[in-house]
């Protein structure tokens, strides 16, 4: 082979001076002219003049010719490998620093409201995961529906654009971004999505459903051809608009907390493998961290509960003193007023006797009448003050039962026509009058009746009355409820709750002051007839102590 160098095309075999010697080197490349071996691996093995050079070598017959052809090819096999490496490398290692970013937060907080910012940012933002929307169904305390709760994400070009333009001149970091999304554009975007997510309402018992399954198989999927796939529901594909989107399981300790929808509305850029991996790792903390905010917001909800029942024990036990105290001095006051009172009624009936006796010239009647004037304004003193102490001293009497319960019914005829609930009273004819303190066994059934109806609507009350020997009983059924024995249980007891009916701190302050009056007060739930009170009246003085 002819060893002349100048027919060589590429000038790898030669030392350059300048930039201009080479078409492959340019700006930021000199330090590239005093290293021939450099040059060559960075710019040679690609320069198609050397490629050329290399083929007329092969051609030539040299029996290093096709050694070299395999070096050069296996040399870019490499180096192609070591990039793609590189680049992935690189690619991991922001990830793994955005990871630990976003985890630091999830792991630090407990508002709910932020957990979910921080999340739906994380998945759309350019810095994140950089989808277009986000879509985030959370299942409900029952565990029997998913319901779209936020989005986030453009719904337009034109709000893309400006919104990703925000986001570049910003250059905020990933939590700077959560923090001004939940400050400024929370609201805001949850109303712009409310018509989706208002429709995004899916049953767990639906397990054909692509979000269901991919819960029950825990595991992210990728959908594709949404529109034709048969396992799509086609409802979920018209609600996206999209042809390809995620679904993101978030599961913890194998609850079900939710599931995040995922896709590329605006730029309709492919969605790959590799997205739905990286974004998977992502689910895990983002599911611990909602679990978490759930249960810390629900442990505050008791507690603020159990402060608002003390509150109300205390204003109870504060009005129960007062009432004793009351009680007391109107004990005392009625029991001097009728030792006064007696006496008195007898000197004024002597005075009056005498005073019609006397002539009106006679001396004495002018003392006899101011005698006669002063028992008068006595016996007035003291009717005032007997009213006085029969307000503060409840006392028991014989009342129209039928009477009574109308009355009350009549007080609570507004609060049930708001909520659309209904009272029917069925009274018992010919009933004897009831022993009873008229004030406490009102308040004690209008307390019954308004915390039957509390927080239901369209339902109906059935009240009757009648007779079981020498008591009356007024029954109230509720037919609309559904209780087991321990919510039955923890009906009558104070400060516990049920899902059905709430605190049960007014009740059990009914069955006390019942009791403190001898009246049986009693609380059933047949399965048959939902709950039923009844509360059985006196008819005779002896029975009560």
């Amino acid at each position: 082979m002819d060893n002349d160098t100048t027919h060589w095309e590429c000038c790898w075999d030669r030392d350059l001076t300048s930039l201009d010697d080479c078409p492959n080197l340019g700006a930021g490349d000199e330090d590239l002219l005093l290293s021939r071996q450099r040059r060559f691996l960075e710019k040679c093995c690609d320069c198609d003049k050397f490629k050329r050079d290399l083929s007329r070598f092969r051609d030539s017959g040299h029996p290093l010719a096709p050694i070299f052809s395999v070096l050069h090819n296996d040399y870019r096999r490499q180096r192609a490998q070591i990039q793609a490496l590189s680049s992935f490398l690189d690619t991991k290692s922001l990830e793994v620093r955005f990871l630990h970013e976003l985890g630091s937060v999830l792991q630090s907080s407990v508002d709910l409201e932020e957990v979910l910012s921080v999340a739906l940012t994380a998945i759309t933002s350019g810095k994140g995961f950089g989808m277009n929307r986000a879509f985030l169904l959370l299942a409900d305390k029952e565990r029997h529906f998913l319901r779209g709760h936020l989005a986030i994400g453009p719904r337009s070009a034109e709000e893309a654009g400006q919104t990703w333009h925000e986001i570049t001149s910003s250059d905020l970091d990933l939590q700077s971004l959560s923090r001004s999304f939940r400050q400024n554009k929370l609201n805001a975007e949850r109303d712009k999505f409310h018509d989706i997510l208002n429709r995004l309402v899916i049953s767990m018992d639906n397990i054909h459903h692509v979000v269901i399954r991919s819960l029950e198989e825990k595991k992210p999927l990728l959908v594709h051809d949404a529109f034709n796939n048969p396992e799509v529901d086609p409802e979920l594909a018209q609600l996206l608009g999209v042809d390809t989107f995620l679904v993101l399981p978030m599961l913890a300790r194998n609850r079900r907390v939710g599931v995040i929808l995922a896709d590329n509305f605006i730029t309709r850029q492919p969605i790959t493998d590799d997205d739905l991996r990286s974004i998977e790792t992502f689910t895990f903390p983002v599911a611990f961290a909602i679990e978490r905010a759930s249960l810390y917001e629900r442990l505050q909800e008791e507690v603020t509960k159990l402060q608002d029942a003390n509150h109300r024990l205390q204003e109870q036990q504060e009005l129960l003193v007062k009432m004793e105290k009351m009680a007391l001095v109107g004990r005392i006051t009625s029991s001097i007023a009728h030792s006064i009172r007696n006496p008195l009624m007898v000197i004024g009936g002597f005075a009056r006797s005498v005073l019609k006796a006397t002539p009106d010239n006679d001396p004495k009647r002018t003392f006899i009448d101011s005698i006669v004037a002063e028992a008068s304004q006595m016996e007035e003193v003291l009717d005032e003050i007997l009213t006085y102490s029969d307000a503060l001293y409840p006392i028991r009497d014989f009342w129209d039962v039928n009477q009574l319960v109308e009355t009350v019914i009549r007080d609570i005829q507004e609060k049930a026509l708001t909520q659309n609930y209904s009272c029917h009273f069925n009274p018992a004819d010919g009933l004897p009058q009831a022993y009873v303190d008229y004030k406490q066994l009102s308040y004690c059934l209008r307390n019954i009746l308004l915390g039957t109806i509390d927080g239901l609507e369209n339902g109906a009350l059935q009240i009757s009355t009648c007779q079981e020997g020498d008591r009356i009983v007024i029954q109230i059924d509720d037919l609309n409820r559904r209780l087991n024995q321990e919510e039955l249980e923890a009906l009558l007891t104070p400060f516990a709750e049920t899902r059905e009916m709430g605190s049960g701190l007014n009740l059990a302050l009914c069955r006390n002051m019942l009791e403190k009056l001898d009246i049986p007060f009693l609380v059933v739930a047949p399965p048959e007839t939902g709950v039923r009170y009844s509360i059985k009246l006196p008819t005779r003085k002896e029975e009560q102590p």
